[in-house]
C-alpha cells in the first residue's frame, strides 16, 4: 500500500474539520445568494452553484476519509489515537 494512503489521527481530524467547514460554507453561500447577493445577471446563480459544490464535496471528503481509515494498512496508525 502506498504511504500517502495511510491516515493517522491528525489527518482523520483534518478530514472531519474540512468536511464540516465545506458544509457550513455551502449553507452560508446559499443563504448569501438568497438574501445578500443582488439579482445582477448570473451572479446569484454562480453563488448558488459554488454553495452546491461545497455542500456536495463535504460528504465526499467525509466518506473518503472514513474509507481510507478502515484500510488494513492504516490500522496501526489509528490504534494509537487517544480518542
Amino acid at each position: 500500500m502506498r504511504k500517502w494512503l495511510i491516515l493517522g489521527c491528525k489527518e482523520m481530524r483534518e478530514g472531519v474539520v474540512v468536511s464540516a467547514i465545506f458544509f457550513m460554507s455551502g449553507i452560508l453561500m446559499f443563504l448569501a445568494a438568497s438574501y445578500v447577493v443582488p439579482d445582477f445577471g448570473v451572479v446569484r446563480h454562480i453563488v448558488i452553484l459554488a454553495g452546491l459544490l461545497l455542500m456536495l464535496l463535504a460528504p465526499i471528503i467525509l466518506v473518503s476519509t472514513f474509507l481510507l481509515s478502515v484500510l488494513p494498512s492504516s490500522k496501526k496508525e489509528t490504534e494509537s489515537c487517544g480518542h
